[in-house]
């Protein structure tokens, strides 16, 4: 018997904007998509499996699994009893900081330390206690993390826009994929092909998310759900919350009271 979805959803005015993902029970896979962040999971039940393009990432109970930022990846979920776990997603420049300003990339993505492990989830639980200085301990955490674990290298993401740029006028209208191939003289079959090539994901994908990159930023300017909805390229409410729970693992409603 499938569990109620209870995942719930914290923005934090710290450190460039933490957000957190308490994911409970969730059975929803979260489909290929990408983040400007840093994504570190607290694996908290059942394993935490995570799917990159070249490879699956099996993160047991009591670790750590990290994705890059700009990384192409999907979660299937446990569909009987539900995946729980922690997601707090890191601005780049936060962990670029406390690196000597050399940007950071993770290689190894699942990690077994038992007590940084402990202490994130310690601060997760205590995120309004006044008597814990949350800035102070979790920046020390995550210079824990970058020293132990991040390479040593001066990394630079990809970041290649040629397909993209012709998506922009598309992004919150009605979306063709003949009429954009069409742009830069391709078929629909090979603009799709060089399109996942160059982001690995499909236009659809791509739109989908950077519709609700827009979303949350209106909602966190307190407008109404229905103007969201439609202002992002959404058909209504229900559209909206619909695939904005499929991404971000909340509706519109527990994001924008986070």
């Amino acid at each position: 018997m499938n569990k109620k979805d209870l995942s719930g959803y914290k923005k934090l005015d710290i450190l460039d904007g933490i957000e957190i993902l308490f994911a409970k029970n969730r059975t929803l896979d979260f489909p290929n998509h990408t983040h400007n962040t840093f994504n570190i999971a607290l694996v908290l039940n059942q394993i935490f499996n995570a799917k990159l393009p070249s490879k699956i990432l099996n993160a047991p109970i009591g670790t750590l699994c990290i994705t890059n930022p700009n990384e192409v990846h999907a979660t299937p979920c446990d569909k009987n009893t539900g995946n729980t776990f922690i997601t707090f997603y890191i601005t780049p420049t936060i962990l670029t900081n406390l690196n000597n300003g050399i940007d950071v990339f993770f290689e190894d993505k699942v990690i077994y330390n038992p007590r940084l492990f402990s202490l994130l989830f310690y601060l997760s639980q205590n995120i309004d206690n006044e008597f814990l200085n949350f800035e102070k301990k979790f920046t020390q955490l995550l210079a824990i993390l970058v020293k132990e674990y991040a390479t040593g290298i001066n990394f630079k993401y990809k970041d290649t826009k040629l397909f993209q740029e012709f998506l922009q006028e598309d992004l919150f209208e009605k979306f063709s994929l003949e009429n954009s191939a069409k742009k830069i003289g391709l078929d629909r079959f090979k603009f799709l092909r060089l399109f996942k090539q160059e982001t690995g994901l499909t236009p659809n994908s791509y739109i989908i998310l950077k519709r609700i990159e827009r979303a949350k930023e209106k909602l966190s300017k307190n407008e109404d759900l229905m103007d969201i909805a439609i202002s992002s390229g959404f058909y209504d409410i229900a559209h909206l919350t619909r695939e904005f729970k499929k991404y971000t693992g909340v509706t519109p409603g527990t994001y924008k009271n986070g």
